[in-house]
């Protein structure tokens, strides 16, 4: 039994299990759960229709940071249930994508939910892939190279395809979820350290604790898939696996510096730059290709908040079990 090319249809015989990080992920995941109306956002009602609050820059950049997430939220469900459900077999990987799954359907809903109580305008926020092009850049790379899976006729039968759904896993898990999603991260986080948008910041710490697990997920099913197929990770796959994130790297690096060009109090735009190349490389090592930047990480503050605390409790240490979204704390 491999995690790939088995029956997609036999009955869930879930026991015994073969692959014990994906059961644990699912349990995390459950422990993590959490709604965005159990996070208050009358201050942010209040901070956002206030003329002195809020910079028009920085109201702008929570505008981009919401059109994108709204929409690549969805683009990672679809490829969740249209992609990988169908070609990833094993039965308890399935239990954490369909976990994984309605956790995106949460992210989605967080953002109806900052559309309603800010009064803003959904058509414009969820267009915004259509109409801010550093966001339909972003959003356009990762839908081009992954695409080829959603063909019904498509099988991992061959090294070839096999490669192909690599690519897949490491755009939507490595790219999308590990690199597109942590400027965007890092610029509301540093707002919600300057005391603004504490509501909206506090639902994108939850929204990175959940990305942290997808990452892990996807990260181990991508290593587990080149140890049952050694053939498929030859070294003009890992040469192109390198080049496509180094692109997406400098898309996310053009969407940083558009998204906050004059930076936030104490941060300037070039730090968004630096993190997400150390964010890349970390990205890189994890799925056993080589660092290609060796920046230091510009905001050791974010390892205290979300994502780095929680990839080190996945590769490092373990996290304090919780079950309310209010417990951010962790045991190291």
């Amino acid at each position: 039994m491999t995690i790939i090319n088995n029956s997609k249809t036999d009955p869930n015989k879930i026991l015994p299990m073969t692959y014990m990080w994906a059961r644990e992920h699912y349990k995390t995941g459950v422990a993590n759960n959490w709604t965005p109306e159990e996070v208050s956002m009358q201050k942010d009602v209040e901070q956002w229709k206030s003329d002195n609050v809020l910079s028009e820059e920085e109201k702008k950049m929570i505008m981009w940071n919401l059109g994108f997430f709204s929409t690549a939220e969805s683009l990672t469900a679809n490829n969740i249930v249209l992609a990988v459900y169908n070609h990833i077999t094993n039965p308890e990987c399935r239990q954490y994508l369909l976990r994984q799954a309605y956790e995106e359907a949460v992210h989605t809903d967080t953002f109806i939910y900052c559309c309603d109580t800010l009064g803003l305008d959904p058509e414009e926020v969820f267009n915004m892939y259509k109409t801010i092009p550093k966001i339909k850049e972003k959003d356009d790379f990762v839908v081009n190279l992954t695409q080829i899976v959603f063909d019904p006729n498509f099988k991992t039968d061959t090294k070839e395809n096999i490669q192909k759904f690599l690519q897949d896993l490491i755009g939507f898990y490595v790219i999308m979820e590990g690199i597109y999603f942590y400027a965007g991260f890092a610029m509301m986080l540093a707002l919600k350290r300057q005391n603004k948008m504490i509501g909206i910041g506090e639902q994108f710490e939850y929204i990175m604790r959940d990305e942290s697990v997808h990452l892990a997920f996807g990260c181990d099913l991508i290593n587990t898939i080149k140890t049952e197929n050694p053939e498929v990770w030859t070294e003009d796959f890992q040469k192109e696996s390198i080049r496509l994130i180094k692109e997406s790297v400098e898309l996310e690096k053009e969407y940083a510096l558009n998204a906050c060009p004059n930076g936030i109090v104490g941060i300037n735009a070039n730090q968004f730059v630096e993190y997400v190349e150390y964010i890349a490389d970390r990205r890189l090592e994890r799925i056993d290709l080589p660092k290609q930047y060796n920046t230091e990480n510009p905001f050791p503050w974010m390892s205290q908040s979300t994502d780095l605390s929680k990839e080190k409790n996945f590769f490092e240490t373990r996290v304090t079990e919780y079950q309310t979204a209010g417990n951010l704390d962790w045991e190291k």
